[in-house]
């Protein structure tokens, strides 16, 4: 036997018998101890570092307890839909991250979005992946007449809140008597600006105050959504675990905590792989928009993004500058002075990590099935079909690209 095929049979016995893991071990050494920087940056995205809620001026009921629970109600009551079937919970489920796992969502009909995890949503200034909502009261509003959601329409949402006296009392605690909708001559059954033409001609019938009564109490239902919403957040994962425990040293290896892959994993994330530019703080988002290349799912057009998104905000009347919201001018800077320019073309909003694991599939429709995908997807950052790829190609080795996914496993949480 010849000395060089016996120390290649020698090197394949070591590399099986250390399995698969171990090869992915050792193709990333680790260092004994974090650097200064590396350090202060895994610090950064720790749950420990979250901030207390951000204000919503644009909402006088935000943090009010009698809201949080009338919003909880309304959250999982099906009578928010036209045939009785769909509730807010429908597409957001508990047990999945407040998310449904499904590439496209579906309430009365199949949407074409994949559903957004909800924790930790309150923390983020615009809302929908293209950002054409600026708080999340004005969010919660677009569902319930969406014909492919809750497909109803707002006159049948204020006349519940009046027919129901649970609701009317909550209601009525929180904003005042509520308007008498009975009158059929000037209250239709089903109207609205939005829905079929039957509803959209019922809306234009009404008199400018009838209308402007019927906006103001929907408007209420949006905000009482918003402040259970708002307590929507991420629980503590095994990588807060860790960076609560790393000493002051900064000693990699933490015993009963993250694994070497892992570890290696976020030694990438915050190095390497970038990924750290805009997954970054608790939350592991940036709340910002990004074109990354993102192909549309087969049958559909390459979608503007936050281009057309910022459009339909900057028209909204529930929006943060309008009629309804709570705010002064001076109040609502986001809006005020949000990004314009062609950078948004494309731009779809960073998700939040925490849970991401969980949460597949991936990305605004959907389009990837697995973290193995995401990750590749974004090691290859191929030119984007609509606007500018922000993304370059990061080179990572098939270990690398493993290990990174071992860390996002990681973030999960109950």
């Amino acid at each position: 036997m010849s000395r060089v095929f016996l120390k290649t049979a020698l090197w394949a016995l070591l590399v099986w018998g250390l399995g698969y893991t171990g090869w992915q071990q050792l193709s990333l050494p680790l260092p004994r101890h974090w650097t200064g920087q590396e350090l202060a940056l895994i610090q950064s995205l720790s749950l420990d570092r979250l901030p207390p809620l951000p204000a919503d001026p644009s909402n006088r009921v935000a943090d009010d307890p009698r809201a949080a629970a009338l919003g909880a109600q309304l959250f999982f009551d099906t009578r928010l839909s036209g045939d009785g079937q769909v509730s807010c919970a429908t597409c957001h489920r508990p047990d999945s991250s407040f998310s449904d796992g499904l590439v496209l969502g579906v309430g009365a009909a199949m949407g074409d979005r994949h559903t957004p995890v909800l924790l930790g949503v309150a923390y983020s200034p615009w809302l929908y992946w293209d950002g054409r909502k600026d708080s999340l009261w004005s969010q919660a509003l677009e569902p319930l007449e969406n014909p492919l959601e809750h497909a109803t329409t707002r006159m049948e949402l204020v006349r519940l809140l009046g027919n129901d006296s649970q609701y009317r009392a909550a209601f009525e605690a929180l904003f005042g008597s509520l308007p008498d909708f009975s009158d059929p001559q000037r209250f239709p059954a089903q109207a609205s600006p939005h829905g079929d033409e039957a509803a959209h001609k019922a809306w234009q019938s009404m008199s400018d105050g009838d209308r402007l009564l019927v906006n103001e109490v929907f408007s209420y239902i949006g905000k009482a959504l918003a402040a259970y919403e708002r307590q929507l957040l991420p629980g503590r994962a095994p990588f807060d675990d860790y960076v609560a425990a790393l000493a002051d040293n900064g000693e990699v290896y933490q015993p009963g905590l993250l694994e070497r892959n892992q570890l290696a994993g976020l030694r990438l994330f915050i190095g390497k792989a970038q990924c750290i530019n805009c997954h970054n703080g608790p939350l592991l988002t940036n709340s910002d928009f990004h074109n990354t290349g993102l192909l549309p799912l087969p049958g559909q057009l390459p979608s503007t993004g936050r281009t057309g998104g910022l459009a339909l905000a900057l028209a909204d009347p529930f929006n943060c500058l309008g009629p309804y919201s709570d705010a002064e001018p001076e109040q609502c800077l986001e809006l005020r002075f949000a990004r314009r320019g062609d950078e948004n073309l494309g731009a779809q909003k960073t998700p939040t990590l925490r849970n991401v694991a969980e949460t597949a599939p991936y990305m605004h429709t959907g389009q990837l099935s697995t973290l193995m995908d995401v990750v590749r997807h974004y090691d290859a950052a191929e030119d984007a079909l609509l606007g500018h790829n922000e993304a370059e190609p990061l080179k990572l080795r098939a270990a690398e690209i493993r290990q990174l996914v071992r860390f996002l496993h990681s973030l999960s949480a109950p």
